[in-house]
């Protein structure tokens, strides 16, 4: 029988009040609070969440506040620039690309909930993975939503909704957000 991180891992509906899951999240809303209370930037004060990811590329910078669920579902390009109060929910793989911008108050979501209200009413969850491709700039306010795919250089408008998948060189905006002009 599966554990639920393994069901969560798998993408199966798994419940998050797992002791295992709770006690993993707790460790690294630890870190998230001491990265997010250590003054100053540097290489070493980023060290405090890097050695929860799964990677993280060189010269990455990220704002703090910084929040995400577990830590090692997150994969970092290089020169990753996430700015202020971004929250990664990582029940999934968050893939994000070298050179990637965040503006302040970024979202993003791997964790669902179901539209089975019984589901829900046991406490299930899902997670999807999100990848965002290399050279993408999020605007400010942006909201990703689970399973979502944006390609290379494309450019979400701030305050967007993401809810489907933008393909590369994409100009995109609104809630929900949909391509308006193609960015080559």
């Amino acid at each position: 029988m599966l554990s639920e991180k393994q069901k969560m891992l798998a993408g199966a509906d798994y419940l998050a009040s797992d002791s295992e899951l709770m006690k993993e999240r707790t460790l690294a809303h630890a870190k998230c609070h001491r990265f997010n209370s250590t003054p100053g930037c540097s290489p070493e004060k980023l060290q405090i969440l890097a050695q929860t990811f799964g990677s993280c590329g060189a010269d990455c910078y990220i704002e703090p506040p910084f929040f995400l669920d577990y830590g090692y579902n997150l994969f970092l390009g290089q020169k990753v620039y996430l700015n202020f109060n971004c929250i990664i929910l990582d029940c999934s793989v968050v893939t994000i690309g070298d050179f990637v911008k965040f503006g302040p108050n970024v979202q993003v979501y791997t964790a669902g909930h179901s539209l089975d209200n019984a589901k829900r009413l046991q406490g299930f969850e899902f997670a999807k993975p999100i990848t965002i491709g290399s050279n993408v700039w999020v605007g400010g306010g942006s909201i990703i939503l689970p399973g979502v795919d944006i390609g290379e250089n494309a450019v979400i408008g701030a305050g967007s909704l993401v809810s489907k998948s933008i393909p590369a060189n994409a100009v995109a905006v609104g809630n929900p957000c949909r391509v308006v002009r193609d960015n080559k």
